[in-house]
């Protein structure tokens, strides 16, 4: 077996669920607003100041990728907060986004999320496994490629997108939800959409199309590999389809921590061919 399988075949599952242990009692030690609001004074490998909160739950990210490079397997990550990190083989990536939703966390709102995802290459194509953990609702969800996808250990068996009486897709979640966006999309959102949800985390909302809660989703921004790289191969393994409207190819964006692309999602090709239309962000 060779480094690369190897490490492609640990126990991330595990790992990912001994992190999210880590999150819960990060986020219980934390509870107040003022709490989670405290700053290290550094800023993140994404950009953003580190709060003290996505500082703890990294480090528990790191303690189990530690041990799995003390047992002998080789890898790098990628982390918002932290950068990009040799564990001694980049040919398998490592994703992680310690709190998706951060500005939820911080704010006491519901949904924020553990976000992890494994792959052996460079794009979003490669990924192989990945891991969302809402802290909200506590629901797990989870996919292994070729293997399908699954929420709190169900496999996921999604019914059919809803449409409106006038054709439109009954309920679509946005991201990156800036006035000035929504505005920008105003008029193909009316075109295609019934109604309109806006979560807060870009991994849980992808996750809300993997199981048909939402009919699609939709950036209205340029994203980052961390916030949905686990969450897109959930929702593609489930039987749902995701694009990078910006790339050449529909899943080439790169895992790295450069906002690249808005990302769309649907259950059907038709649905998402509806969405990418969008205005895109420049």
């Amino acid at each position: 077996m060779d480094r690369r399988s190897s490490a492609l075949e640990a126990d991330w599952l595990g790992a990912c669920r001994r992190a999210g242990d880590g999150l819960r009692t990060v986020m219980r030690e934390n509870p107040t607003t003022s709490d989670r609001l405290r700053e290290t004074g550094s800023t993140g490998g994404g950009g953003d100041r580190t709060l003290c909160i996505d500082q703890a739950a990294e480090d528990a990210v790191f303690a189990e990728l530690e041990r799995f490079h003390d047992e002998g397997l080789r890898f790098c990550a990628v982390s918002e907060e932290r950068g990009l990190v040799d564990f001694g083989d980049d040919a398998v990536r490592v994703v992680i986004d310690p709190i998706d939703g951060s500005t939820n966390a911080k704010r006491g709102l519901t949904h924020h999320a553990l976000s992890i995802a494994v792959a052996d290459g460079p794009t979003m194509a490669d990924v192989a496994f990945g891991y969302v953990l809402d802290l909200g609702p506590q629901e797990e969800w989870w996919a292994r490629r070729g293997e399908g996808a699954f929420l709190d250990g169900g496999r996921l068996d999604p019914p059919p997108e809803r449409r409106t009486s006038d054709g439109k897709l009954e309920l679509v979640a946005i991201e990156s939800a800036s006035p000035h966006w929504i505005g920008a999309a105003g008029d193909e959102l009316e075109r295609s959409v019934g109604r309109v949800r806006v979560i807060g985390a870009m991994a849980i909302a992808l996750c809300q199309v993997a199981a048909c809660r939402v009919d699609g989703m939709a950036s209205l921004w340029r994203c980052r590999a961390v916030d949905v790289a686990a969450a897109q191969l959930i929702v593609r393994e489930s039987g749902g389809v995701v694009a990078f409207t910006h790339m050449k190819e529909p899943l080439g964006a790169p895992l790295d921590l450069e906002p690249r692309s808005p990302v769309v999602a649907a259950r059907t090709e038709s649905a998402l061919a509806e969405l990418s239309r969008l205005p895109p962000s420049s």
